[in-house]
């Protein structure tokens, strides 16, 4: 359970867990993150000693490998400030697996449970603990919106992204067939069991394409991986962004600023 920090006295400082595919293969989406909550008056610093949450050996089975991961997050992220995480799978893993994890290490348990209580999913953050729904701009564009299966099973966030979605001007969100259906990434599953996840991810795009939007907006580094390389496959011009990446990008056509065409 995440912690409450009152009515009126959001937090100020955040701490940025980038997650092992935005920091390798997507750092503008980090980028985004910074920009958006700077823009929203909320300092954020980089924790330079963060490295893995430990997901990927946990959900292999490689346990002792995986607390030796988990160890290192949770003595990277000790504190008392908010830690802000755009990935709803790696947010999942420290909140709901941890205490599977360190099982039986009570003190273990309660160093996870005191840090699990500080990480909120980036949206979860700009709605929940900031109360800011509104923080986009404007973007001239036509989208869907893939429901993240971590973000939205485990750790329940389904109403926020749509919410800062919504909150952009311009924006003609659209309704994307069996937006909640899993793309087939699933992390390892992709390899394991290449077929069912490509056939997966056939419906997923189908779907996609047949919403006529220009762009296909989704939570997780990971989906946005698979997606993205499924639709540059198949020839497609459909673009695919982190919400983050969104919202940052929305703000650049506010009054003041050079027009940037999404």
């Amino acid at each position: 359970m995440s912690m409450s920090f009152g009515a009126g006295s959001p937090p100020r400082r955040v701490s940025l867990f980038s997650t092992c595919l935005v920091d390798q293969f997507y750092p503008e989406i980090g980028e985004s993150v910074v920009n958006v909550l700077e823009r929203l008056g909320v300092e954020v610093d980089f924790p330079e000693g963060q490295t893995c949450c430990g997901q990927p050996a946990f959900n292999s089975g490689y346990l002792p490998d995986a607390r030796a991961v988990a160890r290192r997050f949770l003595e990277v992220f000790e504190g008392d400030q908010p830690i802000v995480v755009p990935s709803g799978s790696c947010c999942a893993m420290v909140r709901n697996f941890y205490p599977e994890l360190f099982h039986g290490e009570r003190e273990m348990l309660d160093r996870a449970a005191q840090v699990g209580a500080r990480l909120y999913e980036f949206s979860e953050f700009l709605v929940d603990v900031l109360g800011r729904p509104d923080a986009g701009g404007r973007l001239d564009c036509s989208a869907v919106y893939h429901k993240c299966c971590h973000l939205l099973r485990e750790i329940g966030v389904d109403e926020q992204p749509k919410a800062l979605l919504e909150g952009i001007a311009g924006m003609d969100l659209r309704p994307l067939e069996r937006a909640e259906v899993c793309c087939g990434f699933g992390g390892t599953f992709s390899i394991k069991m290449p077929d069912i996840s490509t056939a997966m991810l056939d419906e997923k795009l189908d779907n996609v394409e047949a919403s006529g939007a220009g762009a296909l907006i989704a939570g997780d580094a990971g989906c946005i991986m698979h997606m993205a390389g499924g639709l540059r496959r198949r020839g497609s011009g459909i673009r695919v962004a982190h919400l983050a990446q969104v919202l940052d990008e929305s703000v650049e056509t506010l009054p003041g600023r050079a027009p940037r065409p999404f």
